[in-house]
């Protein structure tokens, strides 16, 4: 399974970001294979509108099937849920933290977005 976590830094002990659309990376973890990978999102931090949807397709093009961030607004979170992406969302201080979360089902997913769209 491949998950996306949404954070500021390069590693698992990197913070936690709390924003998807606006997140400045994401890190890609596959729990087979144990590997983690970068992806930059910074096109989306300054993005007048549209930042949301672009990230989730961002996430999309990675495989993965688990987002993880703190906050995800309507737009983003619709593009996921047709893809069939799982949004969780937590208020964890790093990403390891949140990642732990969510394998010892410490997380409940979403069934909606939890925040409107456009939000700092």
């Amino acid at each position: 399974m491949r998950i996306a976590i949404t954070t500021s830094g390069d590693s698992l002990e990197s913070a936690f970001e709390a924003r998807f659309g606006r997140a400045p990376r994401f890190i890609i973890v596959d729990t087979e294979k144990k590997t983690t990978k970068i992806i930059d999102n910074a096109q989306n931090l300054n993005a007048a509108q549209g930042a949301g949807i672009q990230s989730a397709l961002t996430v999309l093009g990675t495989g993965a099937t688990v987002v993880i961030t703190g906050h995800c607004g309507p737009k983003a979170f619709k593009v996921l849920k047709e893809a069939k992406i799982a949004v969780f969302t937590s208020e964890a201080k790093t990403v390891k933290e949140a990642l732990a979360l969510y394998l010892d089902g410490k997380l409940t997913a979403a069934a909606e977005a939890d925040v409107e769209g456009h939000w700092a």
